[in-house]
């Protein structure tokens, strides 16, 4: 079994806070999830998130004008310089001071960050070279009063000019200009969000807070203005930008209004090319003005909250919006008035999930009462049910056809049909009760659901919708359920009341005897093969039993999964009890190891062959220090003179007055401790861990959104019987001589993959039948696996198809023989295949008129060519 799971997306969460923006094509948005930063291809429908990491929250990122640097910056002023290309950190960098906003300037060789109320100008490292002190401050920029807010550069990386909450904007000079004195833009009433130059210099356009848009022009020679400073210009040639600029006394053209009442500007971009000016309000509606003539083209309401970023792609046909509250990220194009992306994460904490049958689909269940669909191949949500009322506390798919269960708190389990996205069966208890688990038979037929109040198990039939039975004997709420996979109609369930109970649903009697336990039990998984059963307890052990219900092994994980210190805590994360046990419990397919996640920054994996129970590997779900439980030590240096944590006191505290205003009541936000505090911290933690069928990932509902781990093999080194002669060299050589079969052992024992590839696609068709049946059963699997992975990306199918027929046909006895052991590249080559059938019959859905024509013209071809024939004749 291998443990080199590396983490490779978060579904879950699309935007979170800062600012979205798009690469210089225009077809891909970034967009900071957390302390991590997503990356979501419009073109291809695909999305995935960088590896990196930042120490909190991040707050900007910006993108160099090649779009080979990204740069991150966290709430602290703490940064990250990354290889955008490859989603390497190239240098870390401290600004020593929370940043409003960050600008590589247009020729990519300064970088303009704010820095409370002075501006500071770094030259850009190189990307390519490591240096031990890349970053080298060009200038400091200081005038303003107050809080700095956005900066823009000129199109000539010459100038920019930067706005603040003093109410004014101000244009800077990159280099000294004799004669030169920064230049100031008052008049507004409200803190100026935004500036901007227009692409032929001649105007600036300042946009405040209020409503109000200036347009700024060069005044005539003899008008004087109190807004500006009076001071002399240099004569300059006027057809140099720079110059054009630097040297004009600008002066208010034209004062214009938005007229939105009762709501602010929060964000706002400019596409300098079409003059379009886009403003985000606080209402959630957004407003598209071509300028200098303010004209109107586009307003509409796309979020009941406020945008919180705005962005706007070269070519100034699509625009993204970030909604902070709601965790929306929309992408519109506003010509056709059309939605590109519409993603939306849970809005509270992400509860429960589950892997479809074939690996391709991930259901999702939230506090906010709704249940969500996720591609595991492009990451995107694509249907979400709204029915239930309610917290979702567990989803199941069934092991045949597309249906999804769903329990809530609301009383009710829900089916849904995944072919029409309908609700088509409710099931209820005769008395009102909250269910907290749920399982299904592995016929699909039962569906069994466990209750917290009147610590019942209720079993339902599918088809009639019917109750069927009620188990009763637990003591305590029923925490977990599970249904043996061997087909055999036992139930098992897991309570607080320190027992596991084995039902035979089918059976005519119902004394059970119950399996004590050390302590309430959390979580239960049965081994796929149904000879062996898990059970996770609040004492922080799993154990496990057989079927006879003799304890077969017991795993002490307390110190594994024991997590951070929080920050109101008042004892060590040693000594503390919290967040010791695991609520959540995952077998592999092949059975060998179990994955178990808790209320702790640890997910581990634990090999538990043969009795064993040893850790193989702990993964640490977040880095991010704006989360509670993931630092080991608390900071004394944030603790002040009263004793108190400067973090609890300063708790993300919005600087807009409608962003401090708290309207909620106390126990109204589902909080993870004291339910009287309006606010709390979120806790790093993980509600449900599954593994996918397919064996290649795993995926964990946590605090920040559904983690996806999978197994990247392109880097990893792993030969499987290695020898001094075998090189790639030989290889080939080998292979340029036509011995296919020792050549394609040679690439398995070597176990490369571009090798095993040219290897596999160099073999004639003619000659595949024949070495299938000469192949040593050791490769069979590898071989299957590497076949049904390439069926998804190679454009070769029918190669692909003859391949997987012909192994199956030869080696079909030995494989059925070892099912259990080989289910996970089984699973692997059904996804691969389904994916081929799926998008092959699209195509000729699509193309049914076309391929019906050509049909028809090859018959009349073929009718004339006989009638050709018998007339010669």
């Amino acid at each position: 079994m291998k443990a080199n799971y590396k983490f490779s997306n978060i579904c879950g969460t699309v935007y979170q806070q800062g600012n979205v923006l798009f690469t210089p094509d225009g077809n891909t948005l970034y967009s900071p999830v957390g302390n991590r930063v997503s990356v979501f291809d419009l073109v291809n429908n695909k999305s995935f998130t960088f590896p990196f990491e930042n120490r909190k929250n991040i707050s900007a990122i910006a993108l160099s004008p090649d779009g080979n640097v990204l740069i991150s910056v966290d709430q602290d002023g703490r940064a990250l310089l990354v290889n955008s290309r490859r989603g390497v950190v190239l240098h870390h960098f401290n600004f020593h001071q929370s940043v409003k906003d960050i600008k590589f300037s247009p020729n990519g060789k300064y970088i303009a960050v704010t820095h409370g109320s002075q501006v500071q100008v770094w030259c850009t490292p190189n990307h390519l070279v490591r240096e031990f002190a890349p970053f080298n401050l060009h200038r400091t920029y200081t005038g303003h009063h107050d809080e700095v807010l956005s900066i823009e550069w000129s199109p000539d990386s010459q100038c920019f000019i930067t706005t603040s909450r003093d109410m004014t904007a101000r244009l800077f000079t990159l280099n000294p200009l004799s004669g030169f004195r920064p230049k100031t833009f008052a008049g507004h009433r409200d803190a100026v969000v935004a500036a901007y130059f227009a692409s032929d210099g001649t105007s600036i356009y300042t946009v405040s807070k209020d409503g109000a848009v200036f347009t700024w022009r060069a005044k005539d020679g003899g008008e004087s203005d109190s807004d500006k400073d009076p001071y002399p210009t240099p004569s300059t040639s006027q057809n140099d930008l720079y110059h054009r600029i630097a040297n004009t006394r600008w002066g208010v053209q034209k004062r214009h209004y938005f007229n939105q009442n009762n709501t602010k500007v929060v964000c706002t971009t400019f596409h300098a090319l079409s003059n379009l000016l886009v403003v985000g309000f606080s209402t959630g509606i957004f407003g598209l003005w071509e300028m200098p003539s303010f004209t109107n083209i586009h307003t509409l309401s796309i979020s009941q909250e406020k945008i919180s970023s705005v962005a706007i792609n070269s070519s100034g046909e699509w625009l993204a919006f970030g909604a902070r509250k709601l965790g929306q990220l929309l992408v519109w194009e506003w010509q056709s008035e059309s939605y590109v992306l519409k993603q939306q994460g849970h809005y509270f904490d992400m509860n429960t999930l589950d892997y479809a049958p074939d690996g391709q689909t991930i259901a999702t269940g939230g506090d906010d009462g709704k249940v969500k669909l996720w591609s595991a191949y492009s990451g995107f949500c694509f249907v979400t049910f709204t029915e239930h009322t309610a917290p979702i506390s567990t989803v199941c798919f069934a092991k045949q056809g597309n249906i999804l269960f769903t329990a809530s708190l609301d009383g009710t389990v829900r089916a849904y049909d995944l072919i029409r996205y309908r609700n088509f069966r409710t099931f209820t208890s005769p008395t009102p009760v909250q269910f907290s688990c749920l399982a299904v038979d592995p016929s699909g037929e039962v569906v069994a659901a466990g209750s917290t109040d009147s610590y019942e198990v209720f079993l339902w039939s599918v088809q009639t919708g019917k109750l069927l039975d009620i188990l009763s004997g637990h003591e305590g709420p029923v925490s977990a359920l599970a249904f043996s996979p061997a087909g055999d109609n036992q139930l098992a369930s897991a309570s607080w009341d320190k027992t596991v109970r084995l039902w035979s649903i089918f059976g005519r009697s119902r004394a059970v005897e119950p399996f004590t336990l050390g302590s309430d039990a959390l979580g239960i998984a049965f081994r796929p093969d149904g000879q062996e059963l898990a059970v996770s307890t609040l004492n922080g052990q799993i154990t496990f039993f057989d079927q006879e219900g003799k304890q077969t092994n017991v795993i002490e994980g307390r110190k594994d999964v024991s997590g951070g210190r929080k920050a109101d805590d008042r004892m060590a994360a040693a000594n503390s009890s919290s967040g010791k046990s695991y609520n959540s419990l995952a077998y592999t397919a092949d059975g060998k190891c179990i994955l178990a996640g808790g209320n702790s920054k640890y997910v581990v994996l634990y090999d538990v062959r043969e009795g064993e129970g040893i850790m193989l590997k702990k993964f640490q779900i977040s880095q991010n220090l704006s989360l509670d439980g993931t630092e080991e030590f608390l900071d004394s240096r944030k603790v002040n003179d009263a004793g108190i944590n400067t973090d609890l006191i300063n708790d993300d505290e919005g600087s807009d007055l409608e962003d401090r205003v708290d309207t909620s009541l106390p126990g109204a936000r589902k909080g993870a401790g004291d339910m009287s505090v309006r606010r709390y911290r979120q806790e790093a933690r993980t509600k449900s861990v599954r593994f996918s069928p397919t064996g290649r990932a795993w995926a964990a509902a946590s605090t920040e959104g559904l983690l996806i781990y999978s197994l990247d093999e392109t880097v990893t080194f792993d030969p499987f019987d290695l020898s001094l002669d075998l090189t790639p060299q030989s290889i080939l050589e080998v292979l340029a001589s036509r011995e296919y079969l020792k050549a394609l052992v040679m690439a398995f024992r070597l176990n490369e993959k571009p090798i095993i590839r040219r290897v596999y696609e160099n073999i004639p068709p003619s000659d595949i039948r024949l070495i299938a049946r000469q192949l040593p059963v050791t490769y069979v699997p590898l071989l299957l696996r590497f076949v049904a992975e390439n069926l998804e990306k190679s454009p070769h199918l029918e190669f692909h198809l003859i391949w997987s027929n012909t192994l199956l046909l030869v080696h079909g006895r030995y494989l059925k023989e070892r099912s259990g052991e080989y289910a996970s590249v089984f699973r692997v080559l059904q996804k691969g295949l389904s994916d081929s059938e799926q998008s092959i019959s699209k195509i000729c859905d699509e193309n049914s008129s076309t391929l019906s024509y050509l049909i028809d013209q090859s018959k009349i071809a073929q009718k004339a060519a006989s009638q050709q024939d018998q007339e010669m004749s």
